[in-house]
């Protein structure tokens, strides 16, 4: 299937590994030119370094509002134009409610909303003016489905459904799709360090491997997903209960 993506200008944020480097590689394949940035410059560079397609890289914390809009300005300088802009940070630590401090909170809400909304502040403008663009959120199933110990992710990225969704309404007119992608257990970094074993959770008996999940953001970033906006999807082998 052509996806449609050829020559498409795509920022993925946080790209340097786990799922932010394997959206990148999917949409390189499909012919996409990537604006890459991440906090660590040297697994930045290598990622860049790998990917066979136009790409450039830039160290960006995704919680200062100035860096990212200074990353959006450069790439709309570089390219000429923002037609897709996958969201991404990594997650808060895992804590129970009387572990975490007012600090942690407000850290996460950075972390997991903030940025997003940054991004989207940044890049909403350009699309709507061009009338072409996707606006995809990488959130976590615990924006469905609340995972034990992990109160700063299940609450601060809720936050991230509801806009997604208020956004989608917003922009849809102008033919801006905003769409909200939920990962589930991934052979990720993360999952290592929560040190977790959720194999016999899960229906289809195993933890999902990163390309998987990026082949969902691949599809919603094409012209293949065209009447598709508003939603939040989960990737993780039927573990999510209820929608």
């Amino acid at each position: 299937m052509d996806l449609g993506l050829k020559d498409r200008v795509a920022i993925v944020a946080a790209s340097s590994q786990g799922l932010g480097k394997a959206v990148a590689r999917g949409l390189a394949a499909e012919g996409v030119k990537l604006a890459l940035c991440a906090r660590g410059e040297e697994e930045l560079r290598r990622t860049a370094s790998e990917i066979p397609s136009e790409v450039i890289a830039e160290v960006v914390d995704v919680t200062v509002a100035s860096q990212v809009s200074r990353f959006v300005d450069t790439v709309l300088r570089t390219f000429g134009r923002i037609d897709i802009c996958v969201t991404n940070a990594g997650g808060p630590p895992a804590k129970k409610f009387d572990e975490t401090s007012v600090e942690d909170w407000r850290s996460a809400v950075d972390l997991t909303f903030m940025s997003t909304v940054y991004f989207a502040r940044a890049v909403l403008p350009q699309m709507k003016e061009q009338r072409w663009g996707r606006l995809i959120a990488i959130s976590s199933v615990a924006v469905l489905q609340p995972v034990d110990g992990l109160i700063l992710s299940n609450a601060a990225r809720s936050a991230m459904r509801g806009l997604v969704k208020s956004l989608s309404n917003e922009y849809a007119p102008h033919n801006v799709l905003v769409n909200n992608v939920c990962p589930g257990f991934t052979a990720t970094e993360r999952l290592k360090k929560l040190n977790v074993h959720p194999e016999a959770q899960i229906p289809m008996g195993r933890v999902a491997m990163p390309e998987e999940f990026a082949n969902l953001v691949v599809f919603l970033a094409s012209e293949r997903a065209s009447y598709i906006t508003g939603v939040s999807i989960p990737v993780d082998g039927g573990w999510t209960k209820a929608l």
